[in-house]
């Protein structure tokens, strides 16, 4: 069985979430595939649902890229860990 790399898959994520939001930086794009990434991960664990592997992480991911990724770059965070998120940081792509 093939190993995955983590960093690719961020990669292709964060690839993808800059081809539907140009609005944002390569460095916000790369923290929001990282934040839905391990969201959706502890959200399950919490749930006590059983790991399915990153593949399906991925999809999922995919799936929320594909319907708020567009919308990203006007999300005003509550949440301290993606405050950082309003700010202009980084060249856009």
């Amino acid at each position: 069985m093939e190993e995955i790399n983590v960093e690719e898959i961020f990669q292709r994520l964060t690839d993808k979430l800059l081809d539907v939001n140009q609005e944002l930086t390569v460095n916000q794009a790369r923290t929001w595939v990282e934040g839905l990434w391990e969201d959706f991960e502890a959200t399950s664990a919490k749930a006590g649902r059983t790991y399915k592997g990153q593949e399906m992480t991925e999809q999922i991911v995919l799936k929320w890229i594909s319907q708020y990724g567009p919308h990203l770059h006007k999300y005003a965070p509550k949440n301290e860990k993606f405050s950082h998120l309003n700010k202009d940081e980084g060249l856009k792509h």
